[in-house]
């Protein structure tokens, strides 16, 4: 599974970013929808963290696509289904060079995790509220065809 961020900075050619369409979805009066995105969003994590080059060529490599896989270290965190996967280069493995890197690493999928749970107590407050508001506006009468 792969989300999109909530910070506004990834999106696909011609389309809009998770953080523009719950805005747009807020502003059209569609709040359970942009509850059920913010939701959506909220519960997946990817870290990845790699030593970048400073060969000009590998630096615009790495720009348009992801890392190479033996020189990087990737977790993604899945908070409903319960996933934790972690991915570890092999010139990574046992080199202690990158004993520093892989602490980084840990504290920032600790910091993650610590988000990722903060965000869902948010949003879980957020639903009682709305769901509050909702039932204290008068309902509308059902027309009859």
């Amino acid at each position: 599974m792969s989300s999109k961020p909530l910070d506004g900075k990834h999106k696909l050619p011609n389309t809009m970013t998770a953080i523009e369409e719950f805005k747009q979805k807020i502003r059209t009066g569609q709040l359970f929808d942009a509850f059920a995105l913010a939701v959506s969003e909220a519960v997946e994590l990817k870290i990845t963290t790699w030593v970048s080059s400073s060969n000009i060529e590998t630096q615009s490599i790495l720009a348009q696509d992801e890392p190479f896989s033996e020189s990087c270290l990737r977790t993604r965190i899945n908070l409903v289904n319960g996933e934790v996967e972690n991915e570890i280069g092999r010139d990574i493995i046992g080199n202690k060079d990158y004993a520093e890197l892989q602490k980084l690493h840990q504290e920032q999928v600790q910091q993650g995790r610590d988000t990722l749970l903060k965000n869902l107590e948010s949003l879980q407050q957020m639903f009682v509220v709305i769901n509050s508001t909702l039932k204290d506006l008068p309902q509308a009468p059902i027309s009859k065809i």
